[in-house]
């Protein structure tokens, strides 16, 4: 990934993320806690969550609200996980399909994210 991310990357970036969350958050009431469902949700929440957190640190180009090491390496291993899901996921669709153009989105925001996470770790 280029090194310099534009800030309309980075925005589309909130967008799609933002929208993975909300997601999550609707699925994981859907299980019952301390099942395996559960705890993948969780800790998918809690990598998209720091995702965007250091999208809107290089959005706003400060070093505040810094993730913890071990944070950055949970969020690093999920991100990576959601990017090969949605890979195998994406070549199943006919591409121009909403849902297609949809993970198309996704992707390029976990990629940012996958590099900022690599870049701050």
């Amino acid at each position: 990934m280029r090194e310099k991310l534009t800030t309309r990357d980075l925005e589309e970036a909130v967008e799609a993320i933002a929208s993975m969350i909300s997601k999550a958050e609707k699925v994981i009431a859907k299980f019952r806690a301390g099942s395996p469902q559960h705890s993948l949700q969780r800790n998918r929440l809690a990598a998209l969550k720091t995702a965007l957190q250091l999208i809107h640190r290089e959005l706003s180009a400060t070093s505040e609200d810094v993730p913890t090491a071990a944070e950055l390496q949970q969020a690093r291993a999920a991100i990576a996980s959601l990017i090969s899901k949605s890979e195998k996921a994406q070549q199943k669709l006919t591409p121009g399909t909403w849902q297609h153009r949809m993970l198309e989105a996704n992707l390029k925001a976990l990629y940012i994210a996958l590099h900022l996470l690599d870049r701050a770790i």
